[in-house]
């Protein structure tokens, strides 16, 4: 075993770690993966990860066994969000260790290497995005996007007017029903003019997160009394915020964009529907003299 400080050997174990970890990360998701590209790709990246773990061994003099937590928890999330999205989701935690890498180098050659091939890593998973879900990304966006701004504005406006929750979620949910049929099959004839082969899976990506995202934001008035129509419409604004808060940083994360921005830019779009809706529906309830109290 090669010596170094009891600094180093710390941060060596800890490194060792986690190149075993994702070697099993990889390995898991590979025997998953449909593309036999994709699979090469992984399989590759986890012998490389081996062959880190084996490089510090002879630093460490020890053979930890795998964290079977944290491969499991990638392994999940590979299996509901893609494979894309838990890799790189893992890979960036992998900034952490860049900087481990440059102040090992003094005593470890062999780091400088290694963070070369992390670098191929990320490198690599950057043209593994032809995963399904992710050619479909524009489908996605249209639909829970399409879904947000017109259900807010719609729900918002329903409450003030309605001021009874089984009444705004019926409403509600006649009106997402509806429009997940006409948004459907807008996708698929819009998708169709452009002679686009897989019109059917682009419509069916844009109708599936549009109900998603109705039965999401309609649950709010079914769960809550009849009366309590102001925390149904607080309980509302708070899943907006989460909805588009996730989806955003699962785009951002599997894509690459910027988070801040595409957060902010749709939850302003849908706030200011909101609000427009809130006005709108105050106004035709004094305007049509209806009192539902």
């Amino acid at each position: 075993m090669n010596e170094c400080s009891g600094a180093a050997l710390k941060t060596l174990i800890r490194m060792q770690q986690n190149e075993i970890d994702e070697y099993h990360i990889y390995q898991k998701i590979a025997a998953t993966v449909k593309s036999e590209e994709d699979r090469k790709i992984l399989i590759q990246i986890a012998q490389e990860e081996a062959s880190h773990g084996k490089l510090w061994g002879k630093y460490t003099g020890l053979q930890p066994k795998p964290n079977t937590g944290k491969v499991f928890w990638y392994s999940l999330l590979s299996k509901i969000f893609g494979y894309t999205f838990a890799l790189k989701l893992m890979e960036n935690g992998e900034d952490k260790a860049d900087k481990a890498y440059t102040s090992l180098i003094q005593e470890i050659p062999e780091a400088e290497k290694i963070a070369e091939d992390e670098e191929r890593h990320e490198q690599a998973l950057l043209a593994m995005l032809d995963e399904e879900r992710l050619q479909f990304v524009g489908s996605m966006v249209l639909g829970m996007n399409d879904a947000l701004v017109e259900l807010t504005g719609t729900l918002a406006g329903l409450t003030f007017a309605l001021q009874n929750n089984r009444l705004v979620a019926l409403s509600g949910l006649i009106t997402g029903v509806s429009a997940t049929f006409s948004m459907t099959a807008s996708a698929y004839l819009s998708a169709k003019s452009d002679n686009d082969p897989q019109a059917v899976k682009s419509c069916l990506y844009t109708g599936v997160m549009y109900m998603i995202t109705v039965a999401l934001m309609s649950l709010p008035y079914l769960l809550l009394p009849a009366e309590a129509y102001i925390p149904a419409l607080i309980a509302l604004l708070v899943t907006v915020t989460l909805i588009i808060l996730v989806f955003n940083y699962y785009i951002s994360v599997a894509k690459d964009y910027n988070f801040k921005q595409r957060f902010l830019e749709m939850f302003v779009i849908s706030g200011s529907v909101a609000v427009i809706s809130f006005l709108v529906g105050l106004a035709i309830k004094a305007w049509l003299g209806i009192d539902m109290t």
